[in-house]
């Protein structure tokens, strides 16, 4: 058990054990648990992070927190570019920042420089959650960016897109063959899948992510993902937001 006695001791970094009242900062904000849990409410929204768990939180996101007695709880502040996709941005487990953290932890830098040089590092790996996990092109043709940006959220099939741009299904293939590399329904698999991750990472349920991606259930997204990625269906299940960034960031 933590030393109760000994948490305010550095009253600058009471918080990482006490929590906190609601608040909000001009920057960007990452919230890790490196043990322990969270019991945030952000934006009115309660949220509870367990260990080694992540919240980035885009400036001026009003939140409080409280934290369990065996908690310790790091909440760096990141440079002014570095902007989640959605204001309030889950994103599991990233064992680079699990990483990352117990290095800054362990490391304590106290001058602005030795500070810069552990900002930059947070920065890049959060870049790189903002990227797709399923990397895409776009098709330059314009009656293909048309299907492209019509199929993902439609259930309308190639045929019937293929006619609302006024070409052919064998040309609408051919166009997505040449422009991406993928055939249409490749294409659209993993445009609806980068749709589903970026729900979860905003820290909807697996049914509201495979509603907003164009799937019919949890079930039907679950299946996508494990054909995308080779990930069992019950690892999915079970934290399919981990199991895919781990996926995306190993190949593994």
């Amino acid at each position: 058990m933590l030393r109760a006695d000994l948490l305010s001791v550095v009253p600058e970094n009471a918080v990482r054990f006490l929590g906190h009242e609601t608040h909000s900062h001009e920057y960007p904000h990452l919230i890790h648990v490196v043990s322990g849990a969270a019991d945030l409410v952000v934006e009115g929204r309660p949220i509870r992070l367990g260990p080694k768990e992540n919240l980035w939180l885009a400036p001026n996101v009003e939140h409080s927190a409280r934290y369990t007695q065996e908690s310790v709880v790091f909440g760096p502040f990141l440079s002014p570019q570095t902007i989640p996709p959605n204001p309030i941005q889950l994103l599991g487990i990233v064992p680079d920042l699990t990483r990352l953290v117990a290095t800054i932890l362990g490391a304590g830098p106290r001058t602005p420089e030795e500070v810069h040089v552990f900002r930059v590092a947070l920065d890049e790996v959060l870049s790189t959650m903002r990227l797709d996990c399923f990397p895409l092109l776009t098709p330059a043709h314009p009656a293909a960016r048309a299907v492209a940006q019509a199929c993902i959220a439609s259930s309308s099939t190639l045929n019937e897109l293929a006619a609302l741009a006024g070409t052919s299904p064998r040309h609408m293939q051919r166009l997505f063959r040449d422009e991406t590399g993928l055939s249409f329904t490749s294409w659209r698999a993993r445009a609806r899948l980068n749709v589903a991750v970026a729900r979860l990472r905003g820290g909807t349920s697996l049914q509201a992510a495979a509603t907003a991606s164009g799937y019919a259930s949890r079930a039907g997204l679950l299946k996508a993902l494990s054909r995308e990625t080779g990930i069992e269906r019950d690892e999915l299940s079970r934290d399919a937001l981990g199991a895919v960034e781990r996926w995306a960031t190993t190949g593994a």
